[in-house]
Order: C-alpha cells, then structure tokens, then sequence
C-alpha cells in the first residue's frame, strides 16, 4: 500500500470511535480541514482506484458525520447507531483488505549502470505450427526485447504488463471478475522505457523463456536488473502456451486449453512410473532406466523440445537484427546465452544441446526433461532451485548426472518456492494465494538476480575475477555446489558450501 493510502484509511479507521473527544481540542473546522486535505493530497499525488472506494465512502460518512454530530450532547447509543457502527466497522475492514489483496506494488529499481528499454518484435517464423488444427499456420512468436537504454528522460515510463496478459491473468486466478479491474496496474512503476534509444555500443544477447501458462513477461523484477547489467534480453512468447500474445495488428492468441487437454490424456501413464521409482528402494542407474522410458512420448518432453526450436529459430535472426533496424550495430552474436523458468529452463538446456552458438545456459527451477540424460552439455551451466520439499521426486538428480565438460553450478535458494522467480509475490502479496515461499520477495529475486548476473558476466563476458562461491558465502539463503567437468563429463566438485 502506499503513504498516503494508509494515512487516508488509518484516519477513517481511528476518528469515527474518538471523534467527539478530537473535535473539543481541534474543532469543527480544522478536523474537516485535515480529512479533506488527506483525501485531496490522495487523489491529486497517488491517484483513485478502486480498491479504495470503501475507503472513499467511509470518508464521505466521516465528514458528513462531524457536520452533523453536536460534540455538546452526551453520546447515546440507540439501535440504529448499532448498525450504523457494525456497517462502519465492516467497512472498514473491507478498506484494509482490498488494497492489500491487489497493491500498487513495488518492484525493485534496477541496480546497474544503464537505463532500461523494451521493444516488441513480431517474428513470422517458417516452422509449421503444430498447435492450431490449421496445417498451414505457421509459427509466429512475439518477443519483448530488454535492453540498456539511452536517453529516457523524456519517455514514459510503460505500464505493467500488456492489455491482453492481465486478461488473461485475472481470468487464470479470478475468472469472471472485469477487466477493469486491473486498471490500478498503471500506477506501478516499472522502471522500464518503451523504445527508449539503445546505447550505442554492442552487448552480449540472452534468450529468455519463460513457465508454462505464465505470463510471459511477468518477470521485470527478474529481467530488468539483468538488462541494466549490460545485457540485451530477448524474452520469447511461446505463443498458445502462454496466458496471452498480443501481436501488432491486434490479433490475440490466448492460452489453449483444448490442446493442452489433448496433449496430456496420457501423462499420468509417464508420470506414475517416474514417482513409483522414486518410491521404492531402487537404485539409481534402476531409476534412469525407469526415467528413460517414462519420458518417451511424454507431452512435457515434446513441448520442452518445441520451445528449444523456438529459441534457436530466434537465435538464428540475430544476424539479420544486428545488421539492420531497431538494433542495427548493438547485439553481440558472438556472445549468446538462454536462460529460462521453469519449462523455460527446461527449452534453454535443450536448445544448448541442440545449437552450438549458445556459449551459457542456466536453467531456473525447471525439470530438463529433453535428450540430457544419455548426454552432457559442452558449456557452463547453472541451475537453481526453489526449495522444493523433502518428498518432492527431484528429477534432475538423475537428469544432470553427467552434468558437463565445462563449469556446472547447482544452486538452491531456500525458503522459496517456484513462482518466487516470477512477479508473483509482488502482484499477489498473500503467500498461500501466491504459493511462494517464505523467503522475502525482494530478497529472493535479489539473490536469484545477483546468481545470474555474476553466473553471465563470468562466463560470457569472461570476467574472469569473479568467484561464483563467494555468493554462497554472502547469502545464508543460498546454497551452492560447484562442479567442474574434464574432455569426458566425470564431473568433480569445486568447492562445497
């Protein structure tokens, strides 16, 4: 909530129950004065929305209720001032909790050196959409692009999340509510400039990807640090798979949920035997082979390796990109990392077997569900966890057993859960509604982003004086295992914290 919101409904709280007594010391009109200027002082600097009107109205009864009251008379309780107290009271306990069920929240500033600008580009891509019943469609992808700007003193700020996301969002966790009522998302600052200019120099290039049916770009907390480090950010839109796509003409795509039924009729006959595995004393190469075959024809296995062709489909226009439009001369092609959330890292690990230009990849809380598990990467690799509980099948144990030839860093951060990656604990503040972890939401994205940029700048930016272990000793909250791999995989560990 914001200053003057809790001082406008502190107010309203507290002076309908010791009103009498306040207006022999201030008066009539300096009392009314005061609750008029709080309220003028709200609407002028913060803004209305609609999650205060309980508010609003209880300062309308408020005032109306100190022109009419006779602070000479003894107070009299009667019937009908009962119910008018109860009705005050419920009221206000309305006004407290609508603007904390959906604050005007805040997102972290940015800590690096550079301004950050965002950009949208439609891609027509030449690959068959398997999605749509239509066997002519061709995928098309929209990408939000973050990036170190220049010059943005002029430009607005943009608005959290799209029209067509916080739609699709609302209708995801509160189907049936209007669309207005995310209106209140234009009051939160994004510290994000829509075509801001880029600054003119050239700048490694990471393909984001983001979880399934999720906001795909509801991750600014996450994304607009990264960007500020000095990182030109393409943040793929897996289209139909996401809550929502917004393309230029206006076409929408929304998430399918006819194909996503379709698709995963069949799933729980991969996923039992996985868990069964997991259950019984078996031993590990036992589980591998039980893992191996219970993936095959697993839907999540064929959609991890669609979105794997997405990002090397995009990969392969950063050529063109760099040669002209919007960042003609400003991507690095030589320099190109993925990374991604949930299945998201599960597409980024599976691109980087897939494509030999990708020089990192980091996977965030995402199960590799892929071709990893009769291989191994040739690259850096980080993977960070969520603090998944004790009894939860940890998949990846078995999946990154032969890890890679190169750096392999396994992180946990505890005390969170998986959407503490994401906006989530930001747009939904209440912990059991926004199933996060108990870890602070700043905290725990400033952790997830200072792992990754440190993970980037060592290995892409080939900053060799950095030490990912010192991370795990500046954070209680993180714990981290270094593996370091020879010409053959045989990974060994580093260091151990």
């Amino acid at each position: 909530m914001r200053i003057l919101e809790i001082i406008l409904l502190a107010a309203v709280t507290a002076i309908p129950f010791v009103k009498r007594p306040l207006l022999k010391i201030t008066g009539k009109r300096y009392l009314l004065i005061a609750l008029a200027g709080i309220l003028i002082l709200h609407l002028i600097f913060e803004g209305w929305r609609w999650q205060m009107f309980p508010g609003y109205l209880l300062m309308l009864i408020l005032i109306w209720s100190i022109f009419k009251v006779d602070s000479t008379k003894p107070f009299k309780l009667t019937f009908l001032k009962g119910v008018g107290y109860t009705g005050v009271i419920l009221l206000i306990l309305l006004g407290w909790l609508l603007p904390n069920l959906f604050p005007v929240f805040s997102l972290p500033e940015p800590t690096g050196p550079y301004p950050v600008g965002t950009h949208m580009i439609d891609l027509k891509t030449t690959m068959d959409e398997s999605i749509t019943d239509d066997p002519t469609d061709k995928r098309e992808l929209i990408i939000k692009v973050w990036y170190p700007a220049d010059s943005i003193t002029s430009i607005k700020q943009e608005p959290y999340l799209d029209r067509v996301n916080r739609t699709s969002f609302l209708h995801k966790y509160a189907g049936g509510m209007p669309d207005a009522m995310t209106d209140y998302l234009d009051r939160v600052k994004t510290h994000v400039y829509q075509d801001a200019p880029v600054v003119h120099r050239t700048f490694p290039v990471l393909i984001f990807s983001h979880g399934y049916g999720s906001n795909a770009t509801g991750y600014y907390a996450l994304l607009t640090e990264i960007a500020s480090h000095g990182y030109v950010i393409f943040n793929l839109n897996h289209t139909y798979e996401s809550l929502g796509a917004a393309f230029p003409d206006g076409r929408v795509r929304l998430f399918n949920y006819a194909y996503q039924n379709a698709q995963s009729v069949d799933d729980m006959k991969h996923i039992k035997p996985i868990r069964d595995a997991f259950m019984k004393d078996l031993t590990y190469e036992e589980r591998r082979t039980i893992l191996r075959e219970a993936s095959k024809g697993y839907s999540v296995t064929t959609m991890v390796k669609r979105w794997a062709k997405d990002i090397v489909y995009t990969i392969g226009q950063l050529d063109d990109w760099d040669n002209e439009g919007f960042f003609k001369d400003r991507l690095d092609v030589q320099c190109i990392g993925v990374f991604g959330h949930s299945r998201g890292g599960g597409a980024a690990g599976q691109a980087a077997l897939m494509d030999s230009r990708i020089k990192i990849a980091a996977n965030i809380d995402g199960v590799q569900w892929g071709e990893i598990l009769d291989t191994m990467f040739q690259i850096p690799i980080l993977y960070i966890s969520s603090d998944w509980p004790a009894d939860h099948e940890d998949i990846n144990a078995l999946l990154y057993k032969n890890k890679s030839t190169d750096y392999f860093y396994e992180c946990k951060l505890l005390t969170s859960a998986h959407p503490n990656f994401m906006d989530i604990p930001f747009l939904i503040p209440v912990r059991s509604l926004a199933q996060v972890g108990a870890i602070d939401p700043d905290l725990g994205i400033k952790i997830t982003d200072d792992v990754l940029i440190s993970f980037f700048d060592k290995h892409l930016k080939k900053d060799r004086s950095i030490d990912m272990r010192e991370l795990g000793d500046t954070y209680k909250l993180l714990e981290m295992t270094v593996y370091k791999g020879d010409s053959t995989g045989n990974p060994t560990v580093f260091d151990y914290r």
